[in-house]
């Protein structure tokens, strides 16, 4: 058991000061004061001075390894446990990307099953860019039905020279198959969708549920950010379905992309309901840039540390409050995606906690109960991590 005594905590929403209880895997008890009996063992650490935040959600990461735009040299390697931890991040959501074409989803399965070995928590969505996309049992609608990793379906390409330009017939029925598959397995059956650099890119999205029964919400689309013209769209989008902001590709592309704490604070300017924004960072995919007629001129990388440092941005740089930029990296992700022991510090959810100094200094962390970072030191790293 670890008693965490005296900690202000955002749940994200603000409790106040705090002991926060952990036995197990779960947290048991939240209390003005918390005494233990001498014979229990406990850790007991103080937490004066500190906020307590969920563990973050990313909820789009190349857990396996993506890229391949450039060529073979040019594929990601895989995230490692320590790039989750020094981000605050006990939760990531794995996806494929680009390359359907020569990696493949039982590694990314695999890898999935790796981390949650290693004490924290992860799924996948089956598919990549490709429709029809790539999955683990034939069907999309059996993968997430029958798979407990898998939880939707993505990361599915529209409006992108690099997607395999889904028709809308193709893309309802991929998205009637997430959608049933989720209802047999009890999940979200959410198809997250890349983003390209069209014009009018949601118009996919659109077409499929007006010519059809599935709502906007069944859709997570990503990168929303990437350059002016579809963040101006997804202003009106994210009134009636979801926005997830990219944080990786900043400050890479600046002379394109929309800064995320900044974008988080204009969406809501634009009365974008908070619940319907997250960010997710792309971690370990490529961010390639290609000129106008294609061609490839560089690449970059991801890492799951983009999305603690936007939403500290947030809170600094454009003053939202902590609670309302916890949300977009917390709760709202596990509302989404249905996580329901996700996003939130309260009896009965997961014991993913991450504690921070006011310089938003990561001080200690537990994932599933597990004390993974204290005093700032990082007691666990992954099976080849040095």
């Amino acid at each position: 058991m670890i008693l965490f005594k005296g900690c202000e905590i955002y749940a994200p929403s603000p409790m106040g000061s705090k002991d926060v209880l952990i036995a197990g895997k779960s947290i048991v008890a939240i209390a003005d004061r918390i005494d233990m009996p001498e014979e229990l063992v406990v850790s007991v650490i103080d937490g004066k001075g500190l906020r307590m935040i969920p563990g973050l959600i990313d909820g789009h990461v190349h857990i396996s390894g993506a890229g391949g735009e450039g060529g073979p040299a040019s594929r990601t390697p895989e995230m490692q446990l320590s790039h989750m931890l020094e981000a605050g991040v006990t939760t990531v959501i794995g996806c494929q990307g680009t390359d359907g074409i020569t990696r493949n989803l039982q590694a990314v399965l695999m890898k999935a099953k790796a981390l949650r070995q290693e004490g924290v928590s992860a799924w996948i969505y089956t598919g990549s860019y490709q429709v029809p996309t790539p999955t683990l049992l034939g069907d999309v609608a059996k993968d997430i039905a029958l798979i407990d990793e898998v939880i939707g379906a993505g990361e599915i390409a529209i409006s992108d020279h690099r997607s395999s330009c889904p028709t809308t017939d193709e893309l309802k029925r991929l998205t009637s198959q997430a959608r049933l598959g989720g209802m047999l397995g009890g999940k979200a059956g959410i198809v997250n969708i890349h983003m390209g650099d069209a014009k009018n890119p949601f118009k996919p999205l659109f077409e499929v549920v007006s010519n059809s029964e599935l709502k906007l919400t069944q859709f997570l689309p990503t990168h929303c950010n990437r350059n002016e013209y579809i963040f101006e769209d997804a202003k009106t989008y994210g009134k009636t379905g979801y926005v997830d902001l990219t944080a990786s590709s900043w400050p890479y592309f600046p002379q394109y992309e929309i800064k995320p704490s900044k974008a988080i604070a204009e969406l809501i300017k634009a009365d974008v309901p908070i619940e319907h924004i997250t960010m997710s960072s792309d971690g370990f995919g490529s961010l390639p840039q290609f000129d106008e007629h294609g061609i490839l001129l560089h690449l970059e990388m991801g890492y799951p540390r983009s999305i603690f440092n936007e939403m500290r941005d947030a809170v600094i740089q454009e003053n939202l409050p902590l609670e309302e930029a916890l949300k977009i990296v917390t709760s709202n992700v596990a509302d989404i995606l249905w996580l329901k022991n996700k996003g939130r510090i309260a009896v009965g959810k997961d014991a993913d906690v991450v504690l921070i100094d006011k310089d938003f200094n990561i001080v200690h962390m537990t994932a599933m109960g597990q004390l993974m970072v204290s005093e700032g030191n990082m007691l666990k790293k992954g099976s080849y991590e040095k």
